[in-house]
C-alpha cells in the first residue's frame, strides 16, 4: 500500500485554479508536518509550501499570494489552493508527509 497518494492535478489555463490533495495512510497525520514540492523532468525537485503540526506555514517567493497549503487532520489530508496559476507552475507536484513521498501530480498549465 503506498503510504501517500497525491491527487487533483490537471490541465488549467492561466489565471485558473487546482486543489490537490495529499492522503496519507498507515501513520499518524497529525503528528507530521506536510509539505509540497514540484518537479519538470531534467530539473531539480523544488520546494513549493510546507505546513507544520502547528499549522506554521512557509512558502516559496515564486508561489506566495497566490498558493495556500492547509491540512485536514481529520481527514489524514493535507491540501494545496493554487490559484492565478501561470504556465511556470506546470510541473509534477509531489507531497512529502510521514517521512515518505507520493507518485505525483500532473500539474498542466497552458492556454
Amino acid at each position: 500500500q503506498v503510504p501517500v497518494v497525491e491527487s487533483g492535478g490537471g490541465l488549467v489555463q492561466p489565471g485558473g485554479s487546482l486543489n490537490l490533495s495529499c492522503a496519507l495512510s498507515g501513520a499518524s497525520f497529525s503528528s507530521h508536518a506536510a509539505a509540497w514540492h514540484r518537479q519538470n523532468p531534467g530539473q531539480l525537485r523544488e520546494f513549493v509550501a510546507r505546513i507544520t503540526i502547528a499549522n506554521k506555514v512557509t512558502y516559496a517567493d515564486s508561489v506566495k499570494g497566490r498558493f495556500t497549503i492547509s491540512r485536514d487532520n481529520a481527514k489524514n489530508t493535507a491540501y494545496l489552493q493554487m490559484n492565478n496559476l501561470t504556465p511556470e507552475d506546470t510541473a509534477v507536484y509531489y507531497c512529502y508527509v510521514g517521512n515518505s513521498w507520493g507518485q505525483g501530480t500532473q500539474v498542466t498549465v497552458s492556454s
